[in-house]
């Protein structure tokens, strides 16, 4: 699979993408301070569990269970900003850099900050409902991050992206042919058994989510699939 590295792609609305560094920022503080503050019981309350999320996220909150209890509803917006190790962080983190300026510059700041947390949010619930009866923690800005994909994969298919093949060989390839072998792997994951401990179904609901809220969410005018640009796939 690819390592993405760097994107031809200048800002065209923003001068600086100051929402995606802010996520970078704040995913990695947490991420030092969940290694050098939390145990693995603490990680887990901020954690998605389908089993709890879906036993009391329309309950009122039992007046015994406030205090070392996190609310189950907002385990939707705290479980993206939790990582289990530094290469789960760093992958994420490193989508984010090289795709997540774009789409803030087709939204505007607003709109991207509600596009990014959207995407982690229906990421999150695509999980839990798959296996509503789970007790394994979620955690991950993965769902948040295949939004991003998904909607600049919308937004600039034929631009080229810089990566890394086999993680050695550099390579400069369109955006379609780098993110839509993601997403492939993505979608032939979710059907193979026993696929593992990653949340392939969280992936899977980030991207429809991003697919779709780009359209929604982008600046009047902001062209689809590159429209009128005069890229070369």
């Amino acid at each position: 699979m690819f390592v993405p590295l760097h994107d031809e792609n200048s800002l065209k609305s923003i001068r600086f993408q100051w929402v995606t560094i802010a996520l970078i920022a704040i995913n990695v503080i947490v991420y030092f301070f969940e290694t050098a503050q939390l145990d693995h019981q603490a990680i887990a309350s901020f954690a998605i569990i389908p089993r709890e999320l879906f036993d009391t996220s329309l309950l009122p909150i039992p007046v015994e269970s406030v205090g070392p209890q996190f609310p189950e509803r907002l385990t939707l917006l705290t479980y993206m900003f939790f990582h289990g190790d530094i290469l789960h962080l760093a992958g994420n983190m490193l989508f984010l850099w090289v795709f997540g300026d774009n789409v803030e510059d087709a939204m505007g700041h607003i709109k991207y900050l509600f596009f990014y947390l959207a995407c982690g949010v229906f990421a999150g619930l695509t999980h839990a409902w798959i296996d509503p009866t789970s007790e394994i923690p979620l955690i991950g800005a993965s769902g948040a991050v295949a939004g991003v994909i998904a909607a600049y994969l919308v937004l600039h298919p034929r631009v080229r992206v810089w990566v890394l093949a086999l993680k050695a060989i550099p390579l400069r390839i369109s955006a379609l042919f780098a993110l839509g072998a993601w997403i492939v792997m993505q979608v032939v994951m979710v059907l193979l058994p026993q696929a593992g401990p990653v949340a392939w179904w969280a992936h899977i609901g980030g991207l429809v989510a991003g697919a779709v809220l780009v359209v929604f969410l982008r600046r009047p005018g902001v062209p689809l699939f590159d429209k009128g640009l005069g890229y070369r796939v």
